[in-house]
């Protein structure tokens, strides 16, 4: 007999419950500006402008997507979004979300942002993961470099071992609290380098349970094939493995490079390839669940629906730790806190950082909701649902 799945992503006044009106009113209106590409890319092009040349926008910004999008400037000014969304079963991922800084002191800086999340989440149940972007704690540049095996210089030595040797500092404070960590996937030509030391972190920290967790981008072709490998290699050495499965988020860049500098596109070639992929990479995962434990990060209905139902196959309580569903603040409400309300282990990513710093996230997520087809329009007509039906009710 065929299972069904066991939660349904209709229901927007479950999804929308934790925001106010106003809150409503204002995400019609920024999924209504990215739901029109033209009009988003002139208000990204005129916010450049506008930091570029100090003119007073910052206020804006926070107001509007900023609100939106983030949690705070900081891990305390984000305490309101956590506990508002842990009011209705569904947890933080605190995500330091500073982009674009390329020295010594700012990785360092960051690191120690990262190592506060731990504490963080050590005292507060809602907030169950933390999380890094390698790029935040060392220099793609020189990522690039080692990925390609160039000779390094002696000051590059050094600087690759401080790198490692901050992700090791991390992974540590997550193995002794045992507190899990995310590491986000990166750039194809530095996301080796990144892999090759998840592994050894994975190796090390995950001899009793899943504490470091690599990410597999489902677009790349080879993805599904490299996850089955990894699952091997941990099989082999007795480590338990953490996956977090997205989709992607870098393919325009991926393409125009490969294409640029002549060598295959990492990329499947169609939506559908990916998608199929994805939902075999959870199979995969569901399958192995003895020794794996995935993060689902996906904005995609089928493939969150698809997981309840392996779960139902499998015999597997809805809350099982070793399944959970990940959807970025802002965004596929309907996704996350239906699935919260069935029971579900749910996390949002809370992105925080000083307003101006957070900017190229901020940019990012505007030009994926554009890109991504349907993805803006979809929100928008939830959005406008549950307005419409939170109006009837007056």
């Amino acid at each position: 007999m065929e299972v069904q799945p066991a939660v349904q992503f209709d229901d927007t006044q479950v999804a929308f419950e934790y925001k106010s009106d106003r809150q409503m009113r204002k995400a019609n209106f920024i999924f209504t500006v990215v739901n029109h590409p033209w009009i988003s890319a002139t208000a990204t092009r005129l916010v450049k402008v506008g930091l570029t040349l100090r003119l007073p926008v910052k206020g804006l910004i926070r107001n509007t997507v900023f609100e939106h999008f983030c949690g705070g400037e900081t891990i305390e000014q984000s305490h309101g979004t956590i506990d508002q969304l842990w009011k209705y079963k569904v947890g933080t991922i605190l995500d330091y979300s500073v982009e674009g800084e390329n020295a010594e002191e700012d990785f360092d800086r960051t690191a120690e942002q990262i190592l506060a999340t731990f504490d963080e989440a050590q005292q507060n149940a809602a907030v169950p993961f933390c999380v890094f972007k390698a790029t935040g704690l060392g220099d793609m540049g020189l990522l690039e470099k080692v990925q390609s095996q160039a000779s390094l210089s002696e000051a590059e030595t050094k600087s690759f071992e401080r790198f490692r040797q901050r992700i090791d500092t991390i992974c540590a404070k997550a193995h002794r609290l045992k507190i899990p960590i995310l590491i986000d996937a990166e750039h194809s030509w530095v996301q080796d380098v990144i892999d090759d030391i998840t592994h050894e972190m994975m190796a090390k920290y995950n001899t009793e349970k899943a504490i470091v967790f690599i990410t597999y981008q489902m677009y790349r072709t080879d993805s599904l094939k490299r996850l089955r490998e990894d699952f091997h290699t941990a099989a082999m050495h007795n480590y338990f493995v953490g996956i977090k499965m997205v989709r992607g988020a870098y393919m325009e860049i991926e393409r125009a490079r490969a294409a640029e500098k002549g060598y295959p596109d990492p990329i499947n070639p169609t939506k559908q390839a990916t998608d199929d992929m994805f939902n075999q990479g959870l199979a995969f995962c569901v399958d192995n669940k003895q020794r794996i434990t995935i993060l689902c990060g996906s904005h995609n209905e089928y493939s969150n629906q698809y997981l309840t139902v392996l779960m139902e196959k499998h015999g597997m309580r809805h809350d099982d730790k070793r399944v959970w569903f990940s959807q970025l603040l802002g965004m596929s409400d309907n996704i996350s806190f239906n699935l919260a309300h069935a029971g579900y282990n749910v996390v949002k990513y809370v992105p925080y950082g000083p307003v101006e710093s957070v900017m190229p996230y901020l940019l990012r997520r505007a030009a994926e909701n554009t890109s991504v087809a349907g993805q803006s329009s979809r929100e928008l007509t939830l959005i406008r649902k549950e307005l419409a039906r939170r109006s009837a009710q007056r």
